[in-house]
């Protein structure tokens, strides 16, 4: 979705004035969508306007629903927030899209832009730089040259590793279970996060009643967790999150995947900049990655085009500092909420517990306060 959106922005800012190669690894399956199993992504309402902007936004809506809640607690506490969209004045504070949507979507925008020339399905074999150019070989033997290579390949980026663009590592020694349950209340358009001594819990408003599940579980417990059967899974999943969506009563196709804080060393290097996930990928503690990564795009597009329109050069050196400069104050305090919301919410020691709910309570009372969180939420950060 990093790399698609970067070409359609750059179409649309450019007025099409720019040649543009998407190099895709896996085409959408057009004939088969995953029905009740399928993933889906949180985009905040900051991401919808900027997809908005570049035209995109009008097809995503019609597969969207709207988050017009967030309610977040501490199990077997006191302390909660909770923003609503009506008080403060937006029609959504985000939307839930299922991926399968999204990538055809995406893949028909792509075949549809004059401008942009899909290699799909293709990968990325070889990259050479000089100082005027990068040249990518494809595993068809086919090259291509352009002024710069955008590397959105995904949290383990084979483009950086070709580029020696290196990368660290946190084991938040978590595991997300992901799967997609119905519960007796209707979720009405509310999400909710709960954290638990084990980690969070999120439920998130899908389309037919369905919502998305988080459920981030010690390393320990993963066999046990994928051993149950779908009864015990409800009923223990019940006891994490609690009734305030009444009974869950059904359950979809499980998935795990262990949760990790990878960052690239770099985000630009010569003729290349990282985006998306191939620059960070976060905790989903607080659905920061991909709305991260969309101010990544966004900002990387305008400064191409800014540079372009002056120099002609596309992958300049000053494009590359102007959209590292711009980047690292979000991409810095995004990591560091994230992985310390992390840190806080899954220490069970009683100052700190006692600590978080205060906090809690008090961000719910006064505006001030929560105003923060709420920017945050519906990605209206400065970039």
């Amino acid at each position: 979705m990093a790399g698609a959106t970067l070409a359609i922005a750059l179409d649309r800012l450019s007025g099409g004035q720019l040649r543009i190669a998407v190099v895709e690894a896996v085409a959408p399956q057009h004939d088969h969508h995953p029905g009740y199993d399928a993933r889906s992504i949180a985009l905040s309402l900051g991401t919808a306007q900027a997809l908005e902007s570049i035209g995109c936004w009008q097809a995503l809506s019609s597969v969207a629903t709207a988050i017009d809640h967030i309610h977040v607690s501490d199990r077997g506490h006191a302390g909660r927030v909770t923003i609503d969209a009506a008080e403060q004045g937006v029609d959504a504070l985000g939307y839930v899209i299922e991926l399968a949507d999204a990538g055809r979507i995406f893949h028909q925008a792509l075949a549809n832009t004059a401008a942009v020339n899909l290699y799909c399905p293709a990968t990325i074999c070889a990259i050479d730089r000089t100082p005027d150019q990068v040249t990518l070989t494809l595993d068809s033997g086919e090259t291509l040259q352009g002024k710069l290579l955008v590397t959105a390949d995904g949290a383990v980026s084979a483009c950086c590793d070709m580029v020696g663009i290196g990368r660290s590592e946190y084991d938040f020694e978590q595991i997300a279970v992901i799967a997609n349950v119905t519960t007796a209340t209707p979720h009405q358009g509310r999400a909710y996060e709960r954290f638990t001594p084990h980690g969070p819990v999120a439920l998130l408003p899908m389309s037919d009643g369905r919502s998305s599940l988080v459920w981030c579980i010690r390393p320990e417990h993963y066999d046990m967790v994928m051993g149950w059967d779908d009864a015990r899974f409800l009923a223990e999943l019940q006891q994490a999150f609690g009734w305030r969506l009444g009974q869950l009563v059904k359950t979809g196709a499980r998935s795990a995947y262990p949760l990790l804080l990878r960052q690239a060393q770099r985000i630009t290097t010569h003729r290349v900049a990282v985006v998306g996930n191939a620059a960070q990928t976060l905790h989903p503690i607080a659905g920061q990655g991909f709305n991260l990564g969309l101010r990544d795009v966004m900002t990387l597009a305008e400064e191409i085009v800014a540079g372009v329109a002056k120099t002609g050069d596309a992958g300049s050196t000053a494009v590359l500092s102007c959209y590292r400069q711009r980047r690292t104050p979000d991409r810095d305090a995004t990591i560091g909420m994230t992985a310390g919301l992390v840190s806080v919410f899954a220490n069970d020691l009683m100052p700190l517990v006692a600590g978080r709910n205060v906090g809690l309570m008090v961000m719910n009372t006064f505006d001030v306060l929560k105003a923060p969180l709420v920017r945050r939420a519906m990605g209206q950060v400065e970039r």
